[in-house]
């Protein structure tokens, strides 16, 4: 690290898998700038990262966190994945529980910078009182951000009712229809009641935060850099897209294999991929609506079904029309079990990524130029639809109110997607995305510009 002083820097990410790898990516770049790292997080969630290279195993250390039991939290439950979503609350319960051992770990540490996430609302303030700076980790993009508008608002309640979220707030100043539909919002009142709402948190880390950085860059989305930054009166640097590499998703050969088989005997750009992450909750009825929309639009599919509780709070053969998997065993291959989604989209036979829209899996998906279809699930997913939608992909058209749709429209989207001439620029554009979204040197740019800040602006002591 030249001559400048090795830091040490604590990772403290959400508990969810989408959360947890982003941070690990930025963790694996500081280490490999010189400084030392520690990981911090629960331990089902560390035993679950991939494994790092062993000159970097010195640097790089994991600090695992026993998450607290706490009453209607499942046993064993780490992790938004292990849990009915209904649920998710009492995982932020155990979560604010670990502040008492977060602060006991920085009193006993040599650490000057915290990177968190949105949940540790308490973390900011706390952590200033040892004189330990904070960066605010935002795993979306900039217009998503902007779009909540100032600390201010955030902490203040400015969104009172839900309509509040349906309309282009008058701060974002240039062209966009980022907004919520009423179905999303709906979802998630049902989802998260929580004492401390997830508004309040991430306006709480946001006021109290020395800086902020951002998961995305200004050649896509020069105007929301310059909006959030207003908004924030602090530094908001980007640290790109973080592309993933196949390198830090381990899976068995042999679960792989199964699929490539699968896939090497389809048609280039033909096969549609479908993962809904575990933000999306669907009725049985929408379920199958989805199936038999599979189904109609003639095109072979690759459809991963998780193993948790998905379709109201129920696992089983329901979950598809009885009958389903065998009627449609030629075209479409039901997958219950985790997938190595990146390896599937890079396959030349996928034309399609039928997903829920969360920002990774969009990541994932634009790295290497496969255009979307989008059927959203919950957070901030329908803020990125809106982004995306008629740019490199389209939105599955559903009721506004309850969020229904039906198996035509699905058939619909697919085949405009894949294959029509309305869909041609949706393609194109997709397929030029990668320059942007797949782009290493990016990457490589950005995180350096954030390490020289964090280098910059360290304090040359701390009180412990």
């Amino acid at each position: 690290m030249d001559n400048k002083e090795k830091l040490h820097i604590a990772m403290f990410p959400w508990l969810a898998y989408g959360h947890i790898m982003p941070f690990f990516q930025v963790a694996k770049f500081l280490v490999e700038k010189g400084h030392h790292v520690y990981f911090i997080s629960t331990p089902k969630n560390i035993h679950r990262l991939p494994q790092i290279p062993n000159n970097l195993s010195s640097q790089l250390i994991f600090v695992q966190l026993p998450l607290p039991l706490v009453q209607g939290l499942s046993e064993g439950a780490e992790s938004p994945a292990d849990l009915p979503i209904h649920k998710a609350p009492y995982l932020k319960q155990a979560y604010d529980m670990l502040q008492l051992p977060f602060i006991n770990f920085l009193k006993n540490s040599q650490v000057t910078w915290i990177i968190q996430d949105f949940a540790s609302y308490w973390l900011p303030s706390a952590a200033a009182q040892l004189g330990v700076n904070t960066v605010y980790f935002s795993i979306v993009n900039a217009t998503t951000c902007s779009f909540f508008g100032s600390p201010a608002d955030l902490i203040n309640g400015r969104f009172q009712k839900a309509e509040d979220l349906t309309m282009v707030p008058q701060w974002i100043n240039f062209n966009s229809n980022i907004k919520f539909k009423l179905h999303d919002i709906m979802r998630g009142q049902q989802e998260c009641k929580d004492s401390v709402s997830d508004l309040y948190r991430y306006g709480t880390v946001l006021k109290d935060c020395c800086a902020v950085i951002v998961r995305s860059c200004p050649e896509f989305e020069p105007e929301a850099f310059t909006v959030f930054s207003k908004l924030l009166q602090k530094p908001v640097l980007p640290v790109s897209l973080l592309p993933p590499s196949m390198q830090d998703y381990t899976v068995a050969d042999s679960k792989w294999q199964v699929l490539k088989d699968w896939l090497d005997t389809k048609k280039e750009r033909s096969v549609v991929y479908v993962a809904l992450g575990t933000l999306l909750t669907l009725s049985q009825e929408l379920m199958h609506e989805l199936a038999y929309g599979l189904e109609k639009s003639g095109f072979p599919f690759i459809w991963v079904i998780n193993k948790r509780p998905l379709v109201e709070g129920k696992m089983g053969s329901d979950l598809v029309p009885h009958g389903f998997e065998d009627r449609v065993s030629g075209q479409g291959l039901i997958w219950m079990d985790w997938a190595p989604q990146l390896r599937i989209l890079a396959h030349s036979s996928v034309g399609g990524f039928l997903t829920h829209s969360g920002w990774s899996s969009v990541i994932e998906a634009l790295g290497l130029g496969r255009p979307l279809i989008m059927l959203t699930g919950g957070s901030d997913t329908g803020l990125v639809a809106r982004i995306m939608h008629r740019r490199v992909g389209l939105e599955i058209e559903r009721d506004d109110k309850d969020g229904s749709f039906t198996s035509e429209r699905v058939a619909k989207s697919i085949r405009q997607v894949l294959v029509e001439k309305e869909g041609e620029p949706l393609r194109a554009n997709a397929w030029a995305m990668r320059e942007t979204f797949g782009n290493m040197e990016l990457r490589n740019k950005y995180l350096e510009e954030f390490n020289r800040f964090i280098e910059n602006n360290t304090a040359p002591n701390r009180s412990i």
